[in-house]
């Protein structure tokens, strides 16, 4: 089994590029710890990394077709509002979904995936509501989760009680879906109805074979996974801390049901499987999907692989299942 054609054309893109720029990979011990906090790029170099990771993943035009509308609204963040884009679908709506984009916690926007709400809206009869959280290593952990605590927060203030609310996201956003569904729960009040979960990041200083499998070459590598938590975080002691590791956490019963997706091609592969077996020995439904032959990110070139197409579409009727099964607790 190898990478899709089209992945192994741009794989071998990648590497040749990193080679002309005189760029050789650093091998990483896996019981190393990433120097944290790292040294900080410089503003140029920061701007330079978002406008590149910033491009839509399809003409934002075209993306919207697929829904009712969109719009840019304001939503509290933990330290004054923050930048949203609330998306609609065609017909019925059937709930809310606050998705959380990846990056790393250090790039990404809303416009980079907005047409992946847009399908995902569609897909799943739901709004979704897709949040701009502070980014490291401006905002370090927990800025970000704490925008996603105010952000959910927010919505269960607005929404009425009857519309199943869910979270969503990809990598970093997956991490930060993982760890709201454990903060929701220990809120004691509304529960969400549903975690949907993309390749995410969970498991902090544990490595599962998938990051020993493929720690370079396929495009996430163990050595940017280190950068990224130097940037993110603040103390290494914040790797040990369940709310940036989920699969740390010590109970995992009563969470929502999940649906977890990850590529076969991934570091974190792994991190998607030990999490789906932790939720599964606790009770909790799961639904683990991988795509054997995608790495990590795949979601955001949906427009050249079906696969990509296929896990929105598959997530959204996972959500579109579990609002209707909330519906029928309620009725």
């Amino acid at each position: 089994m190898r990478p899709t054609l089209t992945l192994r054309i741009f794989l071998f893109w990648l590497a040749r590029q990193s080679r002309r720029r005189g760029v050789a990979p650093r091998t990483i011990a896996f019981d190393e710890i990433p120097p944290i906090p790292a040294p900080q790029p410089s503003a140029d170099v920061l701007q330079q990394i978002r406008r590149v990771t910033g491009r839509p993943s399809f003409p934002v035009s075209l993306s919207s077709l697929r829904i009712r509308l969109w719009r840019e609204i304001r939503v509290p963040g933990a330290e004054g509002e923050r930048n949203a884009r609330l998306y609609r679908p065609r017909g019925k709506v059937r709930g809310i979904v606050l998705f959380l984009h990846g990056g790393g916690f250090v790039h990404c926007d809303l416009v980079s995936h907005h047409g992946i709400c847009c399908r995902l809206a569609a897909a799943s009869g739901a709004m979704v509501l897709s949040l701009d959280y502070r980014l490291a290593p401006e905002h370090r952990f927990p800025a970000a989760l704490d925008d996603a605590k105010a952000a959910l927060e927010w919505i269960f203030a607005t929404v009425p009680t009857d519309v199943p609310v869910a979270v969503a996201g990809d990598s970093a956003g997956g991490n930060l879906s993982a760890a709201l569904t454990q903060w929701v729960r220990t809120r004691g009040s509304r529960p969400l109805s549903a975690q949907l979960l993309y390749y995410p990041a969970l498991s902090g200083p544990f490595v599962p074979p998938s990051r020993q499998s493929y720690a370079d070459g396929y495009m996430l590598s163990v050595e940017l996974l280190y950068w990224y938590c130097g940037q993110t975080l603040a103390s290494p002691e914040q790797l040990f801390d369940p709310e940036f590791s989920p699969l740390l956490a010590d109970d995992f019963e009563t969470l929502p049901p999940a649906m977890i997706v990850t590529a076969g091609f991934d570091p974190l592969r792994g991190e998607g499987e030990l999490y789906a077996r932790r939720l599964n020995e606790a009770g909790v439904p799961v639904v683990l999907k991988n795509f054997p032959r995608m790495i990590h990110g795949f979601l955001n070139g949906y427009a050249l692989f079906r696969d990509g197409r296929r896990a929105l579409r598959e997530g959204g009727m996972f959500l579109r299942e579990a609002f209707a099964q909330e519906k029928n607790r309620a009725s």
